[in-house]
């Protein structure tokens, strides 16, 4: 019976890869024969996705004669695939920040076609190899781009895809209850539209959910569903994650036997897709048993073997869970030294994976998802009302016209005019929606973009932070050069993040009250004070009226007051800086003065910071005025008009 198993099961894949072979070799012929380079920038990248699960080399050569003719005929749909194409490969090699590295490059130029589905795709993969790498934070924010991009063309199949992955990222977080829910609403709209290989995905997440809930019932009932699916479809790679799941549980249930042989079934089919990070994980479970068993051996072997294959792949939990079962396999060796070493390694790795920031991120980051999803739909639900409004207006009108038909001539007369009235109402009415609607057009392009600088660069940011103080804890104590340039390198990415809050706090506001705009003045002067105790700082204004800048000229004239404090305090050995603001009829007038030693202006070459100052001051239509003598001192002085409404 077993000899006759196999050899189906030979004749199956002999005719999967007779298939492959016939379509690679189709391929070829067709790019020897088609003249149009579109269509042969697309067989060139079919043959790369063909190769991916044969032979890397050969998928990287396709892969680059399809990236190079994309990029000489000016094929940004070619290119674009031609970086999708690499990442995949690297994802499948574990790879995962060289995968994202391509993700990246192939979604600047998707983004630049408008191709919706495009982006939508690679926000979810991004997703996912975030997730590898455990870096949840930059996870859930591409998982809820990707549903966004979904939910609004209702495709169901990727809600539920998405849905899936942001519910493992919860599972990732230990936060199992909400997870398994998740997960079954997934279960119950792919059954609904009968997608078979997404049940696969939610069988084995069901079934990971309730085997940490200590449902073990319940875990393998999924396990076994998911098994069953997965050898009907030949996925190999749901298949090596269900056996390596099933042999975890057989280990527990002390079932050593069955679960050793679950566990080389999914290693053997691991090492086929070349899955390093799949294999790493098997190896661990490999060396768990082992150990248990007393193999001391061969559990040292596979321990040591896991966790190299979890750094290579930069998997940060496998990592962790390798430091904890070394750390347990020299326990019972009664290794000090190797001991006290690997808890080391533990406790940092932990710290790092379960920092509390990173779960307040991602729970700020879905909540400000959810945030904007209401004001959309209030947004929609506001310009509903304006339309509604306009046909029962427009209704009441007919109805009106059509009754002051049977009227004498007088009231006819009078009706026409009413007409006119109308008319003139239902313009304006009109205009108002249209407004309403350009309004809420311009607020999504603002808060998107501040939510982009905030979610996106802000979080790299933070997470830059947060990696540069746990390497200073790394550092050897004695390294003081290397912990000062650290210092150094964090300061300058915490100065970058203040710059980022005033440029989202301009970004955020129509218009800029000059109340704001004076205590923005102040705060950073008090900043300088305190970077700077030998210099003293003065600010006085004589504006008696209520003022307000546009969001455009009050970040301008704001950088320039940076911008030239900083260069008093940098070059000009001054004592005093003093920051004067005031105004006449037409004009306001700011003055940034310093006793330092000066410059003669005929002289110098003015450099980056000046010309910047000159370069923001013309953008919005004022004047800048330099007067510097040599031990004189410096002033700088900025004019801006006055509008009429009262606002700069």
């Amino acid at each position: 019976m077993k000899l006759k198993l196999t050899i189906l099961f030979s004749v199956f894949f002999v005719s999967i890869a007779c298939a492959q072979s016939k379509i690679i070799d189709s391929l070829k012929i067709l790019i020897k024969t088609e003249k149009s380079d579109s269509l042969k920038i697309k067989a060139y990248g079919d043959l790369c996705w063909y190769y991916s699960g044969i032979s890397t080399d050969s998928a990287f050569y396709f892969g680059n004669i399809a990236l190079d003719l994309s990029k000489k005929t000016n094929n940004l749909n070619g290119e674009a695939q031609a970086y999708n194409d690499f990442g995949i490969i690297h994802y499948k090699l574990s790879n995962f920040d060289t995968a994202n590295s391509f993700y990246k490059k192939a979604l600047a130029l998707r983004i630049k076609n408008n191709d919706t589905l495009g982006i939508g795709s690679l926000y979810n993969k991004m997703g996912i190899s975030y997730q590898r790498i455990f870096k949840m934070d930059s996870a859930i924010f591409y998982n809820t781009k990707a549903l966004e991009i979904y939910e609004n063309i209702n495709h169901t199949r990727y809600i539920a895809l998405i849905k899936n992955n942001i519910a493992n990222i919860y599972f990732n977080l230990k936060q199992y209850d909400k997870a398994l829910k998740e997960h079954l609403e997934v279960a119950k709209i792919r059954e609904e539209i009968n997608d078979e290989f997404g049940l696969l995905q939610s069988y084995t997440n069901i079934g990971n959910s309730y085997l940490f809930l200590k449902d073990t019932t319940e875990s393998i009932i999924n396990y076994k569903k998911g098994i069953e699916i997965a050898k009907k479809n030949n996925n190999e790679q749901e298949l090596s994650a269900l056996y390596n799941n099933y042999g975890a549980i057989l280990k527990d249930q002390n079932q050593n036997d069955a679960a050793i042989n679950y566990f080389n079934k999914s290693l053997q089919l691991r090492e086929k897709l070349n899955d390093n990070y799949g294999i790493a994980s098997v190896r661990q479970n490999i060396g768990d048993l082992y150990l248990s068993t007393g193999n001391l051996t061969k559990a040292e072997k596979n321990l040591k073997k896991g966790l190299q294959l979890a750094k290579k792949t930069n998997a940060k939990e496998l990592e962790m869970k390798g430091y904890k079962a070394l750390l347990s396999f020299f326990a019972f060796r009664k290794n000090t030294d190797s001991i006290i070493h690997y808890q080391k390694l533990y406790s940092i790795s932990q710290d790092s994976i379960f920092n509390s920031r990173i779960t307040k991120e991602i729970a700020d980051i879905q909540e400000k998802y959810n945030t904007a999803k209401r004001e959309k739909e209030i947004s929609q639900q506001k310009e509903q009302l304006l339309k509604n409004e306009l046909e029962i207006k427009n209704k009441n009108f007919y109805t009106v016209l059509l009754g002051s038909g049977f009227l004498i001539f007088s009231i006819v007369s009078f009706s026409l005019f009413k007409r006119q009235q109308h008319k003139r109402r239902e313009y304006k009415n009109k205009l108002k929606l249209k407004e309403a609607q350009t309004y809420n057009k311009l607020q999504d392009q603002r808060l998107r973009i501040s939510r982009d600088l905030h979610d996106n660069i802000g979080s790299q940011l933070t997470f830059i932070i947060s990696s540069i103080d746990n390497l200073k804890f790394l550092t050897d104590s004695t390294n003081e050069k290397l912990k000062n340039k650290l210092s150094e390198i964090n300061q300058f990415a915490n100065g970058t993040i203040a710059q980022l809050r005033d440029t989202i706090w301009a970004l955020n506001k129509n218009e800029i009250a000059f109340e704001d705009f004076q205590t923005r003045i102040l705060s950073f002067i008090e900043k300088a004070k305190t970077a700077t105790t030998n210099i003293k700082f003065s600010f006085s204004t004589s504006i008696s009226e209520e003022y307000t800048f546009t969001s455009i000229k009050g970040i301008n004239v704001f950088r320039i007051i940076q911008e030239a404090i900083n260069n008093s305090i940098k070059y000009s050995s001054a004592t005093e800086i003093a920051v004067n603001i005031s105004e006449n009829k037409k004009i306001i007038e700011i003055s940034i003065t310093d006793n330092g030693i000066g410059f003669d202006l005929n002289k110098i070459k003015l450099g980056n910071g000046l010309e910047n100052m000159q370069k923001r001051i013309e953008e919005i239509g004022g004047t800048i005025h330099i007067k510097s003598k040599v031990n004189e001192g410096t002033t700088i002085t900025i004019n801006c008009l006055k509008n009429k409404t009262n606002a700069l």
